[in-house]
């Protein structure tokens, strides 16, 4: 397990890179398919990483706090291949495994995880109702699968955005495992 830290690629106020991805519900998503929220959560995550695992109830969370307000969509871009617990099939019973209520996408060819910069598991991005984005990072303060967050850093600034508050940094990041690349 390789750990390592968001890094800026992106930056505020650049608009959402375009996707067209399948959903676990076998249906295909692009970044049109989420205009009308208030904003747009996208997080790279994956099936096996401990970061992810310690972290799905609070996205979890996020979705049924937001629900209707803000489109919260994981994306997996690990390559399944090398990492078979990262497969479309592993997708959909990890989803069900742990109530994922919120969208899930794969990224077969890796090239959505590419163009956002995505670098670990998980790797947040949120985008306001332009999908521009507002802040890149963690989602609360819990850095370690084993710690107990403090701090639902993700929630907050989701408010902050919703009240028409400005985010204090738009950069704050999140750590996990790398991104499975193909090789």
């Amino acid at each position: 397990m390789v750990v390592m830290e968001s890094q800026i690629v992106l930056k505020a106020g650049d608009r959402a890179p375009e996707f067209d991805l399948t959903g676990i519900d076998d249906k295909r998503y692009s970044l049109s398919s989420f205009k009308g929220y208030d904003a747009l959560l996208v997080i790279f995550m994956c099936n096996h990483c401990p970061y992810v695992k310690a972290k799905v109830s609070a996205i979890n969370e996020i979705q049924n706090k937001f629900k209707g307000k803000v489109a919260v969509v994981g994306i997996n871009s690990n390559d399944s291949v090398a990492y078979p617990d990262d497969s479309f099939e592993s997708m959909k019973k990890f989803a069900a495994e742990k109530k994922i209520s919120f969208f899930y996408l794969v990224d077969e060819t890796q090239q959505v995880a590419k163009k956002y910069g995505a670098v670990c598991t998980p790797d947040p991005f949120l985008f306001d109702k332009e999908q521009k984005l507002v802040f890149h990072g963690k989602i609360d303060n819990a850095m370690k699968p084993e710690d107990s967050a403090t701090e639902k850093t993700m929630i907050a600034n989701i408010e902050k955005l919703l009240g028409g508050q400005k985010i204090a940094k738009d950069f704050d990041p999140s750590i996990g495992c790398s991104i499975k690349w193909k090789s």
